[in-house]
């Protein structure tokens, strides 16, 4: 009896021992996971002046143990400029920048796709025009027309033209990038609407439709 009852102790004992032990190994674990892959989770919920969700940094970068941000914004009228960058301990950075320049919609097409011999892809809302280029390194662009309320005369339209990049190496694909690189310059620009002072409203959609060909 004392031999029968001493084993069950063993077993139960056992069994305690290993649950506990597989406890420790989830613990150390997840906790390795997070110092070396915490970097973007530790972001603001918005980045870029609070105008870019994170979730679309995370979509874009690979995971890495820091990350920073920065973001700046100067001039006025035609001088103005509104970028944002997100870099990682692994040397890939998710970039983009705001310009406004003189420029129709369809020189700003031929400037990223046709006159480039690069196919792209389109989307737009309303007055809103976004493209990505479709080779390895391309870009993402978003178009917007805006008639500064303190510029001078201009001898053609002008918009908020945004460019978005991944240097170094992205955690999307190829599609998914895209439509990503797209999200992060249209919400800049949404952003750099008001700071450009723009004419007109400033109701943009919540976000544009997706690529088709995503």
């Amino acid at each position: 009896m004392a031999e029968r009852g001493s084993g069950r102790w063993w077993r139960t004992h056992s069994i305690r021992g290993f649950f506990a032990a597989a406890v420790i190994l989830v613990l150390v674990c997840g906790g390795l996971f997070v110092f070396f892959v915490k970097g973007l989770y530790l972001l603001p919920d918005k980045v870029c002046e609070g105008s870019v969700q994170r979730d679309v940094v995370i979509r874009t970068l690979p995971r890495a143990r820091a990350a920073d941000e920065w973001s700046d914004h100067r001039g006025r009228g035609t001088d103005f400029m509104f970028g944002c960058r997100v870099s990682t301990s692994g040397d890939s950075i998710l970039s983009g920048s705001v310009n406004l320049r003189e420029s129709s919609k369809d020189a700003w097409e031929r400037f990223y796709g046709g006159d480039a011999g690069t196919r792209v892809v389109r989307t737009s809302a309303g007055r809103v025009a976004a493209l990505a280029q479709l080779d390895d390194d391309g870009v993402a662009s978003v178009y917007v027309p805006c008639e500064p309320k303190d510029a001078g005369g201009a001898s053609g339209p002008r918009a908020l033209v945004a460019d978005v990049d991944v240097i170094g190496k992205s955690r999307a694909s190829r599609g998914d990038r895209r439509q990503d690189l797209t999200d992060f310059a249209y919400q800049l620009t949404r952003h750099a609407y008001a700071l450009a002072g723009c004419k007109g409203p400033s109701d943009f959609p919540g976000q544009l439709p997706r690529y088709e060909d995503h």
